[in-house]
């Protein structure tokens, strides 16, 4: 599968790790240009692109920047994709410690995901946001395995929604489904969902028992 990756940090980069060794064909893009993701295209075999490029022919793409440069990607940086590309949303509103007060989240009470999908003009399926970075190269187990973790995701797109859930399959993990985005605030920081390592019940448990209330350290 033809996957795209905008952003190369701790999940961009071992996404890019895992898919490539799964024989996925993975464009990977960052801020400050191929020419910076060198090391990273050897290691894996992943092709560096502009930003521009991140998205041509893919079949899933994943923005995985901090929400605050999510409005600083191109215009139409998901253009030349294919139909009807899934888009992996795995970001998450630091307002404190990272991306300032953002008036969309804050005073309209949009989810995240909702306020990322109006800068990107395309829907968005939540996944990975509250995994380990380091959990992605070390914790996938095959199907069936009692330890097994299960990530949610939410997405209003129910055929985008399964395409990311049998890609999260296939890196060795269950997935529970979320929601719709609105419903996206149940697996953001500070939730009991967020960072769980456990399978399918624990985390439809700690769903069910999120608060719509964001804590007063995830406010600006």
């Amino acid at each position: 599968m033809k996957i795209g990756i905008i952003g190369a940090g701790n999940i961009g980069g071992n996404l890019t790790r895992r898919l490539t060794a799964l024989g996925h064909d993975v464009s990977v893009a960052n801020s400050r240009g191929p020419h910076t993701l060198t090391e990273l295209a050897e290691e894996t075999g992943a092709t560096p692109v502009p930003v521009e490029e991140a998205a041509r022919g893919a079949e899933i793409v994943v923005v995985t920047v901090p929400l605050k440069r999510v409005p600083d990607l191109p215009s139409g940086v998901l253009d030349g994709a294919a139909e009807g590309v899934a888009v992996i949303d795995t970001g998450n509103y630091y307002p404190q410690q990272r991306d300032g007060r953002i008036a969309g989240i804050e005073d309209e009470g949009l989810t995240e995901s909702r306020w990322t999908e109006g800068h990107l003009g395309h829907p968005v399926i939540k996944a990975f946001n509250g995994t380990y970075a380091q959990d992605i190269l070390d914790r996938p187990r095959p199907a069936g395995a009692p330890d097994r973790m299960a990530l949610p995701v939410a997405g209003d797109d129910e055929a985008a929604k399964a395409k990311v859930r049998a890609l999260i399959d296939e890196l060795g993990f269950d997935t529970v489904d979320a929601g719709g985005i609105d419903d996206s605030w149940r697996q953001q920081p500070d939730t009991p969902v967020y960072g769980l390592r456990e399978g399918v019940d624990g985390v439809a448990k700690a769903l069910a028992e999120a608060s719509p209330e964001r804590p007063a350290a995830f406010r600006g």
